[in-house]
């Protein structure tokens, strides 16, 4: 069952998008649900870029964001990419190749993506785009909490609450090695003394079954979670015509794979 918006209002506000991946519709969407919420501040935890169709687009719409980390497909774009797969690879490629090209904001952009942090401190909140231990490139998937060491090693650099990104996978994971996918807990959390890594999910690319966007709302000691529809076919046309974009990066786009 596709989850639809809540009219919920918010208080104190403050959204947390993550993994835009240069979808500009879905971006666009993201920003019109944040506004009509009538939030005023945006953390973006990075990779604005990588493997969609607008990465200038996309890049000119996240640089008044508050608060914006470096991602690994934004480093990759950068520098030369490392670890990634055929199709990732092939995408940074094509994403430096169009931030290269020069023309209006081109060295704006890339001073921007240049000068981005690896990670955020915020009272006891951390930022980062992959992991509290490995900012940039550590994963943390749902099936970790079965691996006690890690968490705990990851879990021993958290003051409190830990937002990420990375995996595109949205949900809470508990210092007592639980993980809650948003439809588990109504689409909300209320932080408390026990340490989380929230995960916000994915803005451009999601991965969790559900093709819309996600990303999180940030309300005094409350996570909401938010999905909003877009045009995702639109997304996958600009990417099935431009030769040097796998195919298969927008057929995923339809089934949130």
């Amino acid at each position: 069952m596709e989850y639809e918006c809540r009219e919920e209002r918010y208080v104190s506000l403050r959204a947390i998008i993550s993994d835009i991946h240069a979808n500009l519709e879905a971006l666009q969407a993201v920003l019109a649900d944040i506004e009509s919420q009538g939030i005023k501040e945006i953390y973006c935890l990075g990779d604005i870029v990588g493997y969609g169709p607008n990465p200038r687009e996309c890049i000119d719409l996240v640089m008044p964001c508050n608060v914006c980390l470096l991602g690994n497909h934004d480093q990759g774009a950068l520098f030369d990419p490392e670890g990634f797969n055929k199709g990732a690879e092939e995408a940074i490629f094509w994403t430096r190749n169009v931030l290269e090209q020069g023309g209006p904001g081109s060295e704006k952009r890339w001073e921007f993506l240049g000068e981005l942090p690896r990670m955020h401190r915020e009272d006891k909140q951390l930022y980062v785009h992959g992991s509290a231990r490995n900012p940039l490139n550590e994963y943390v998937f749902p099936e970790d909490i079965y691996n006690q060491r890690k968490m705990e090693r990851i879990f021993a650099l958290v003051d409190q609450t830990c937002f990420q990104g990375h995996t595109h996978i949205p949900g809470v994971f508990t210092e007592d090695l639980n993980f809650y996918a948003p439809e588990e807990i109504d689409f909300k959390y209320q932080l408390g003394k026990q340490k989380v890594l929230v995960n916000v999910g994915s803005v451009g690319q999601p991965r969790n079954g559900v093709p819309q966007s996600s990303y999180v709302i940030l309300d005094g000691d409350w996570v909401y979670f938010r999905r909003v529809d877009y045009d995702y076919e639109t997304t996958a046309q600009k990417i099935f015509a431009i030769p040097e974009l796998d195919n298969f990066l927008g057929e995923r786009l339809r089934e949130g794979r």
